[in-house]
């Protein structure tokens, strides 16, 4: 790179780096209901089942939100929607250390689960106006890896900090830190690079060369049946359902089923349920990174299919591969391959919301998104009670193996190359 851009380019570069941290604070505060398990289950005497319940209010409201808070990304623009997304979700997370039972329990998650559903949309939005299009699916899995870092570490941080300030005081301190990062976030950032003073002329000509119609300003908004009228949607839609069923797998039941089936003490119980999520971030990076080399040597449908479909590949046979051992170790990391191989799936799939989104990049993403956290809903309460009813956890992970790999058919299906466009206006 010369000179005159290598300065630059960080400024897009830097983009990638600031929607990282906001993938770690919202997945800490995500997970931080579930490191602080112990003391809030004690508080409200709460049994398995309800705390399930307290972990799909959240997935519930996240995904209800996902397409209204798309479809404002697109009509606000990243820079005032990200900045409300993250005040509304901190309230939230801090009115958690309020409730006083179950049900007000319950409706902080959900109004937390709507205040978070606008963030991946957004950033995807912002993501089509500052990035080029062979950049987009390594951006992508680097931003969807700090979610699996952050939770992955929140899971032992958050813990102890419950354990030594409280868990009340805990969210309290999250929400506090949420907003501090808006703030920050609205005064950095602009819509498009052209309204950045930073940028100079040469990265704005290698940003926009390739950006497409309604990058920088208000995007042609596309509607409900525009978007049921869509296969690529409908495709898009359920193999972001499979991966989010196997991914959220480890977000909510993985730690109490090692710990339950193996009698493991907390601490490694702790460590051994970080390890898919770690595999997980990797993932993101190679599926990501993959995606964007055959983008740029030309092969645009290849970029986004080929590390899907060897994800959802692995995915599967990981979790199938997890029923033939006994070990705690050996099952764990068989999870790993399939997390690692789900989340190859996760960049391409934000990167193929641009593809066929374009102006409406924040609607086709918040849509898909909807799909996949209704898949994280079903999980939440499909592993409870398959065990309860069955007394086995093998259904439950046979039941992820065929998600996979219908997932894996339904990308031999997908075209990047067709967007979603209103009906009338097609051929």
């Amino acid at each position: 790179m010369s000179g005159t851009t290598a300065p630059t380019a960080r400024v897009r570069h830097r983009l990638v780096a600031v929607t990282f941290t906001l993938s770690m604070l919202l997945y800490i505060d995500r997970v931080a209901i579930s490191a602080a398990k112990g003391p809030v289950t004690s508080a409200f005497g709460l049994n398995d089942v309800q705390f399930g319940w307290v972990l799909s209010a959240f997935a519930l409201g996240y995904a209800l939100g996902q397409v209204p808070a798309g479809m404002l990304a697109d009509r606000w623009g990243a820079r005032v929607m990200l900045a409300t997304v993250v005040v509304v979700w901190s309230i939230f997370t801090g009115l958690t250390g309020l409730a006083w039972g179950l049900v007000s329990l319950l409706l902080a998650r959900f109004l937390f689960g709507l205040g978070e559903a606008g963030a991946y949309p957004t950033v995807s939005r912002a993501f089509y106006a500052w990035l080029p299009p062979g950049e987009r699916g390594l951006a992508q899995g680097i931003n969807n890896s700090g979610a699996r870092i952050g939770a992955a570490a929140a899971l032992p941080v958050v813990a102890w900090v419950v354990t030594a300030a409280g868990w009340r005081e805990t969210f309290f301190g999250l929400g506090v830190f949420g907003i501090v990062w808006a703030f920050a976030w609205y005064r950095w950032f602009r819509d498009s690079p052209e309204q950045h003073p930073a940028v100079s002329a040469a990265e704005l000509r290698e940003i926009t060369a390739d950006r497409g119609e309604g990058a920088a300003g208000p995007a042609s908004p596309l509607g409900f049946r525009d978007l049921v009228a869509s296969k690529n949607m409908w495709l898009m839609m359920g193999q972001y359902f499979a991966l989010n069923f196997t991914f959220f797998f480890c977000l909510t039941w993985l730690f109490p089923y090692l710990q339950r089936t193996y009698n493991l003490p907390v601490l490694k119980t702790g460590f051994l349920a970080a390890l898919p999520l770690i595999g997980g971030a990797i993932g993101n990076w190679v599926g990501g990174g993959l995606g964007d080399a055959l983008y740029r040597a030309q092969r645009p449908v290849m970029a986004r299919r080929l590390p899907a479909t060897i994800g959802f590949a692995l995915s599967a046979g990981g979790l199938l591969a997890s029923l033939a051992f006994h070990d705690p170790i050996s099952v764990v990391l068989c999870l790993t391959v399939a997390i690692f191989g789900a989340d190859m799936a996760v960049p391409v799939s934000w990167a193929l919301c641009i593809d066929v989104g374009r102006g409406s990049t924040g609607t086709v993403g918040g849509t898909m998104n909807m799909a996949g956290n209704l898949g994280a809903f079903v999980t939440s309460l499909a592993f409870p009670y398959l065990v309860a009813i069955t007394g086995s956890t093998v259904p439950f992970f046979v039941l992820g193996a065929v998600l996979n790999v219908a997932a894996l058919a339904a990308w031999f299906a997908i075209d990047p190359r067709r967007p979603i466009t209103a009906v009338g206006a097609r051929a």
